[in-house]
This record gives structure tokens, sequence and C-alpha cells, in this order.
């Protein structure tokens, strides 16, 4: 069994990274395949 774990990153981090706003992310997510997960609150 591989010990490999997936990294999450949130909305801010990505758009700080992709230099687009939280906002460019959230229409990415509806409108694409990007995979997301909310978890709790985040």
């Amino acid at each position: 069994m591989d010990n490999y774990m997936e990294d999450w990153i949130g909305i801010e981090a990505a758009a700080s990274y992709l230099g687009v706003t939280k906002d460019t992310i959230r229409n990415w997510i509806n409108k694409t395949d990007i995979p997301a997960q909310k978890i709790g609150k985040l």
C-alpha cells in the first residue's frame, strides 16, 4: 500500500498561486471539472 497523502489547499491559496481572485476560482469550480470539497465551513 502506498503512503500517498493528498495535499489540499484553500481557495485563497489557489487564487494567490494562480494570480486570480477567489471569485474566479469559485467560477472555475462551478463551470469545470476542477475537484473541490467543502470541509466544515471552509
